[in-house]
């Protein structure tokens, strides 16, 4: 029986996880690459929102004002702090949960892509609701958030294959019928 996180050893899993070519591996690539992506964007605009930077660039487009939706009261409503440190904090996150366990992790560990698949779904409901936030409150953008929530939708479209398979082992590992087969 496969261990709760997978069933490779550390060295093991450290190669299969910078070597392994199944599409699988190549989505969850691309999902640590987003998230990383994301989170950096998000620690370019908490540094603006902590005052350590004094302007976010941004093209001189109508209708993007990064300082004016990045520096509105929403942005310090959650847990009295700058929305875009705990954005970095949670696409940090869902790198990690793109990175753990075995590359064939779906049959030997299907909750970990479950939870990811879960976090993304919420992540993703998170950026639509706050780009749409933008328009409504602030009749302006962040174009760094709107390339944020981007990045997020893809890294959830991503998931998607992984996340079926992993969540059709789990109902037939646990349904009665397949455990008296």
């Amino acid at each position: 029986m496969p261990d709760l996180l997978g069933r490779l050893g550390p060295a093991e899993l450290g190669r299969a996880l910078r070597y392994a070519r199944s599409p699988r591996m190549r989505n969850r690539r691309w999902i640590t690459a987003l998230s990383i992506f994301s989170g950096a964007i998000m620690g370019g605009i908490g540094l603006f929102q902590m005052g350590i930077l004094r302007d976010i660039p941004e093209p001189p487009w109508r209708d993007f004002d990064a300082k004016k939706v990045n520096g509105s009261a929403q942005a310090y409503e959650i847990l009295h702090t700058p929305d875009a440190l705990l954005g970095a904090l949670s696409y940090a996150g869902t790198a990690c949960l793109a990175g753990a366990s075995d590359p064939d992790r779906a049959d030997t560990a299907p909750w970990i892509p479950v939870v990811m698949g879960a976090k993304l779904l919420a992540d993703a409901a998170l950026a639509g609701k706050l780009t749409a936030d933008q328009w409504t409150r602030y009749r302006a953008f962040c174009l760094w958030c709107l390339l944020s929530a981007g990045a997020t939708f893809a890294a959830a479209l991503l998931s998607a294959p992984e996340v079926r398979e992993a969540a059709h082992n789990l109902l037939h590992r646990s349904s009665p019928v397949a455990a008296s087969n």
